[in-house]
């Protein structure tokens, strides 16, 4: 009894040492979670509205223009203001580069005009101007430019800029305010609202009933917050910019005691586009850059140079270079998974169904909210605030049992687990498909990340590996390989559920999917394919089956979202397209095409988007009952990250430009996970060439070995069937617990007067 009671009571001393020694932590905002945070708060050491100030100076330092623009003769440009962030209107580099440096033998192109840079007024607001054409990333640029508007009373609108948001208390708007701003500037900004929360709850905030508080977020420019200019990215002169209602994420966060802080750049929202080329009359080299409309070029935190990646850029940026806790993206193909990968964040996407759809870039059934955080653990605890069933929502209407009773932040795994080797009994499969060495630029990271997976995971984790089997990709022979193959299931399910899949032609009017002797459109083929008599052609692996995929060509979703909206001036597609700036030409052609289109049906000739979900997730189920796995594990991406304004990797053997397996668990609608894993030093640099006929430019791959200016980040996939979100959640946190390889980007560290 006497030993039982000294081990208590030493017990009992040990927690009150670790409790004396968590009071004493000094909170600093750098890789702050959501834990930290409430920690400071009740400890007296920050404030809420404190907290709100500190990421306001942390953008007011670091979310500047930090791109340059390509012009013919390389020639300083006239630059006028830009719209006002954080107290201040951003000042452009008037330096510009040449054509020349970027596109070798220019003087000899003769295409259609390229659509270089210059400074335009913003059409929505024309006292300012905006980087328009091409563009390059400033090495060592010192600036991000990764919030498109910050929630600050007077520049969270343009529409009520200025003093038209005035605080009520300060009396009558001007002579000459829209009357829409009235209601408008009743809304409390960011400050104030941290302000309310300081007042009512002081150091004693009910986190029960508040697990989101004071959790300072960005969400992505295709969502709404009521509070903010919300127009896609786009420089769309609405009547009024900013919403009447919240998308039903933002506004479960709001009502978690979250601060809706900013809205993150991004890519304007396409819409609904039918190209071209014929119609157009300049041509715009992308480079791979993920350009919004009026907010401008996003720049990548480790390599300002280099690409951050994916329409969701400045979500990912935002809560890398540590000026916002955590984001809300969106997801069509790779736009969440890019910037996570590439900027050293997490992302989280659930099954299509758990978070809600809401805004300009929602529209159908591939498009899915997605988390960044800085750790799964934070991910994890916004995906608690906002999972769950919305009225406003057709796609939540999924299954109640696929939303666990727990919440999901309990299976996260922690440091002091992983002792324990947490995955023991998890088995978990290297999908081959992804890790193939495409070319010279796939090889390092490919390599870097086998060995990661198998000294993490497997042997300091205790998960049980296999590895699914690719042509293309050699036989490890420490490995086992999976039983029954993708392939497999690929030949079994496509012939009984989307036959049609094998009709699908190349360029040349050929079948894609052809096999020596056999018809592959035929009744026989498909018998014969189905009970293991006929092969399945090569062509046909994960990395096709998300492609050519069809979609409603139609204006329907975006004018629906028009519709609800109400605004005055911008009522539907057609009015939107008479009143937004293009992006480029290719834009403009493609965006009037489609508001002549009154045609709701998915496009012929290619398989059905909607209906190769429900197939995807029966081939996915497949694979993982037979061989009896837990979840799957491949890169994020086995390419380097390529210079903004350059050329970028040619797609080959189905392999996209941006991601090994760009929509494959996008058109699933599967759980997926991307964590940070370290980093690479080597690259290929793609270049362009010009073609024969000095038509046009085109990308090649890269084949001198050159080491990159930074290292840049590296990120693995974790993904798994629809409903199973939990285990990836926690394969995803046992690894970022063993491995901690998340580090912030050196050249946006501290501020001066940074707690």
């Amino acid at each position: 009894m006497r030993v039982k009671s000294v081990v208590l009571l030493s017990g009992l001393l040990a927690m009150l040492s670790t409790g004396a020694q968590a009071a004493e932590k000094k909170f600093t905002l750098q890789e702050a979670t959501i834990a930290d945070v409430h920690s400071a708060i009740q400890g007296g050491q920050i404030t809420c509205k404190g907290l709100v100030q500190a990421y306001l100076n942390r953008a007011k330092a670091y979310n500047g223009i930090c791109t340059a623009l390509i012009t013919a003769d390389g020639k300083p440009v006239k630059a006028g203001p830009g719209q006002v962030r954080a107290g201040a209107a951003l000042k452009f580099p008037t330096n510009t580069v040449a054509a020349s440096s970027v596109l070798p033998d220019y003087a000899s192109y003769q295409g259609k005009p390229l659509d270089l840079g210059r400074m335009e007024p913003s059409l929505s607001d024309p006292s300012i101007v905006q980087q328009v054409g091409m563009r390059v990333g400033i090495p060592e640029a010192g600036q991000l430019n990764a919030l498109e508007t910050l929630n600050i009373r007077g520049e969270r609108s343009v529409t009520c800029k200025g003093k038209f948001d005035a605080h009520p208390s300060t009396g009558p708007l001007p002579a000459g305010a829209p009357a829409a701003c009235e209601k408008f500037r009743q809304l409390p900004d960011a400050l104030e609202v941290a302000e309310a929360l300081d007042k009512q709850y002081g150091t004693k905030p009910d986190l029960a009933k508040l697990p989101m508080y004071c959790v300072v977020m960005s969400l992505k420019n295709w969502y709404d917050a009521k509070d903010m200019r919300a127009t896609g990215g786009n420089d769309v002169n609405f009547a009024m910019d900013a919403p009447r209602v919240d998308s039903p994420d933002v506004a479960n966060l709001r009502d978690k005691g979250a601060i809706i802080f900013a809205v993150a750049t991004a890519n304007g929202t396409d819409g609904p586009s039918v190209n071209d080329a014929s119609k157009t009359t300049s041509v715009f080299l992308a480079g791979n850059t993920a350009y919004g409309q009026w907010s401008g070029q996003t720049c990548n935190p480790y390599d300002t140079a280099r690409v951050p990646r994916g329409t969701s850029n400045g979500s990912g940026v935002s809560v890398s270079a540590n000026l916002a806790m955590c984001s809300i993206c969106e997801q069509t193909s790779a736009s969440c998974k890019g910037p996570a990968s590439r900027n050293n964040v997490v992302n989280l996407l659930t099954t299509k169904g758990i978070t809600q759809d809401g805004g300009l870039g929602y529209s159908a059934i591939g498009d899915r909210a997605g988390i960044h955080c800085r750790t799964v653990g934070d991910a994890a605890r916004v995906l608690d605030s906002i999972k769950g069933f919305d009225s406003g929502d057709l796609f939540t209407s999924i299954p109640k049992a696929m939303i666990p009773e727990k919440p999901y932040a309990d299976v996260v795994v922690t440091d002091s687990q992983i002792a324990g080797k947490p995955l023991r009994g998890m088995r978990v499969a290297l999908v081959r498909e992804f890790m193939v060495k495409h070319v010279k630029n796939d090889a390092a990271i490919s390599d870097q990340l086998d060995a990661e997976i198998k000294a993490v995971l497997r042997d300091k984790l205790g998960a049980e590996l296999v590895e699914t089997v690719d042509p293309m990709y050699p036989d490890d022979p420490t490995v086992s390989n999976v039983k029954y193959t993708f392939q497999q299931a690929i030949a079994e399910i496509f012939p009984a559920a989307i036959p049609e899949y094998f009709a699908q032609k190349d360029a040349k009017g050929q079948p894609e999917f052809a096999v020596p002797g056999w018809d592959v459109t035929s009744v026989k083929y498909l018998v014969a394919l189905a009970t293991g008599k006929a092969p399945l052609s090569g062509k046909l692996t994960l990395r096709r089956v998300a492609s050519n995929l069809s979609s409603p060509r139609s204006s329907f979703f975006i004018n629906r979202y028009l519709a609800e909206r109400g605004d005055e001036r911008v009522r539907d597609w057609a009015s939107w397209v008479a009143n937004t700036k293009f992006e480029n030409d290719a834009q403009r052609v493609g965006f009037q095409n489609t508001a002549e289109l009154d045609d709701v049906r998915y496009e012929a000739g290619r398989p059905d988007y909607t209906k190769m979900q429900s197939v995807m997730r029966m081939v996915i189920d497949k694979v993982m009952h037979e061989n009896g796995i837990d979840a799957f594990v491949n890169p994020e991406n086995t390419l380097p990250p390529f210079k903004l304004g350059g050329a970028t990797e040619p797609t080959v053997n189905d392999r996209g430009t941006a991601s090994c397996c760009m929509g494959f668990t996008a058109v699933a609608g599967v759980p997926e996970i991307d964590v940070p894993a370290g980093y690479t030093t080597v690259v290929y640099e793609p270049q362009y060439v010009l073609s024969a006929d000095r038509s046009s430019y085109d990308s090649v791959t890269g084949t001198v070995e050159s080491k990159l200016p930074h290292p840049m980040p590296v990120s693995l996939m974790f993904w798994t069937g629809a409903g199973n979100d939990s285990a990836v959640i926690k394969a995803a946190s046992a690894y970022e617990a063993a491995t901690h390889h998340r580090k912030p980007p050196a050249s946006f560290g501290p501020i001066a007067g940074e707690p």
